[in-house]
């Protein structure tokens, strides 16, 4: 996708953000409370090669659940960090864009909510709209009606129903869609930084 000298190649008005993965830093959260709450203290980042963690860690589907229903219930509580550069590249698109907005597969909104308040400044924190739809694989719609073009977003399986759907998707690198290679991928915030701004 080559940059124009005067318009970068992705409209960021056009543009949306998966939370769990792309925006919040998750997998640290995961393996912080898997260690600190359950005393499974030997998993690392790159061993989370699958989505459904529990397929590829040594850990039961009950475990997984209670942890990521921590965070999905109070991610302020479990202290769920933002990645790397996120924050202020969200900053700058609501200040470019007027709108940043983030569907998230989360059934609940107000833990989302409560995080964005407490980590953005309030200039760019009324440019954000979530959507929280519950449901992993009914995204392309809640994306078609928010009007985007573009959508960025960790989970290999949502991205091929984006592009079938019709929206261009950005898979954000992680180890556990290492296998989707056939679609364009971003691995940092720096990088959509050059894509939209």
């Amino acid at each position: 996708m080559p940059k124009s000298a005067n318009k970068p190649p992705v409209d960021p008005a056009r543009l949306g953000f998966d939370f769990d993965g792309v925006i919040a830093d998750t997998a640290e959260a995961f393996l912080r409370l898997a260690c600190e709450e359950h005393g499974l203290c030997g998993f690392r980042l790159e061993d989370i090669t699958r989505f459904e963690v529990e397929c590829c860690l040594d850990m039961s589907a009950a475990t997984a659940a209670a942890i990521f229903g921590s965070i999905l219930q109070d991610s302020l509580s479990t202290a769920l960090r933002p990645m790397p550069g996120a924050l202020e590249v969200i900053s700058e698109l609501a200040e470019r864009a007027g709108t940043v907005t983030v569907v998230t597969a989360r059934p609940l909104l107000e833990p989302v909510l409560d995080w964005f308040a407490h980590h953005l400044p309030p200039s760019a924190l009324q440019a954000v709209r979530v959507v929280a739809m519950g449901d992993h694989d009914d995204k392309p719609r809640h994306i078609l009606a928010q009007g985007l073009d573009w959508f960025i977003d960790d989970r290999a399986e949502t991205c091929q129903q984006l592009h079938a759907a019709g929206i261009q998707p950005l898979v954000f690198r992680q180890p556990w869609n290492q296998h989707c290679r056939h679609l364009p991928a971003v691995s940092s915030w720096q990088e959509i930084r050059k894509l939209c701004l």
